[in-house]
């Protein structure tokens, strides 16, 4: 039932799990796309479209690169895995996030992670021109959240945003949209539409695809009861979909999951 309601309800996948790294090479230069190709056969068969997520994020990597990248800063152990997953399904994908959640929690310079300590800042760089060389087709997003709601630290990380597209921008780095996460909250921390309008626009006027990538609305802190919960949902929901749909630049908006009964545990 549930493929059947994919099918008939979605018109693009992305994987949750199958393409990353941890998944796709737990062994060094052994990649196993078994997992992956079964969706991208799916989406075939049901005439869907398919987004790549991620060629390059700071976590679900396996420990062997982890380990190899505190002792080698050889730019082959990113840009080769970029080139052969690009290579594997190469004009079959509408769009790819290059690079995942690069900007750190606290929106101050980069977040922490293998990368950054093996190849600095430039790893950003690095990640989009191989993305280019090795599928020019693809659309190359950066992906990362903490852009939609309204406090300070929001503020913030819209601020972050923009300098990182604008220095990739002035340095020439085919990047060529930004994914909007999405993960909205019902009754905590919610979205300001002024200040989400604003920054979309600014978006545009970078001449930047916008794609909304894993929409989902935590009803954390909601009254006990089912239906009012879901009201507030909704109206979360649409008070984001309002703005982003009047985006002229907007791509696609994909849900992070179709139903929450096959949600896996948080892993973090």
């Amino acid at each position: 039932d549930f493929a059947t309601a994919l099918a008939r309800d979605a018109a693009i996948l992305v994987p949750e799990y199958e393409m990353k790294r941890d998944e796709l090479e737990k062994t060094r230069a052994k990649l196993d796309f078994s997992a992956l190709d079964g969706l991208f056969n799916f989406a075939k068969t049901n005439g869907m479209a398919m987004r790549g997520h991620p060629l390059v994020w700071y976590h679900s990597n396996p420990a062997w690169l982890v380990e190899t990248l505190k002792q080698s800063r050889d730019a082959n152990l990113m840009t080769a895995y970029i080139t052969a997953l690009l290579h594997q399904y190469r004009g079959r994908m509408h769009s790819v996030d290059v690079v995942n959640e690069a900007i750190a929690e606290d929106a101050n310079g980069l977040r922490p992670s293998p990368w950054l300590s093996a190849f600095g800042p430039g790893y950003v760089d690095m990640a989009f021109h191989a993305a280019k060389a090795a599928d020019p087709s693809v659309l190359r997003i950066y992906n990362d959240w903490g852009c939609e709601q309204g406090s300070a630290h929001n503020d913030r990380f819209r601020a972050a945003t923009l300098k990182l597209l604008d220095g990739m921008l002035a340095r020439r780095v085919p990047v060529q949209g930004l994914g909007l996460q999405a993960h909205l909250s019902a009754f905590g921390n919610r979205v300001d539409q002024r200040k989400l309008r604003s920054f979309l626009y600014e978006i545009r006027a970078r001449g930047l695809a916008l794609l909304v990538t894993e929409l989902d609305v935590d009803d954390t802190g909601g009254p006990s009861d089912g239906a009012a919960r879901d009201r507030g949902v909704a109206d979360e929901t649409r008070r984001f979909m309002d703005v982003v749909l009047d985006a002229p630049n907007l791509q696609a908006v994909l849900t992070w999951g179709l139903t929450d009964r096959y949600l896996d545990p948080p892993d973090d």
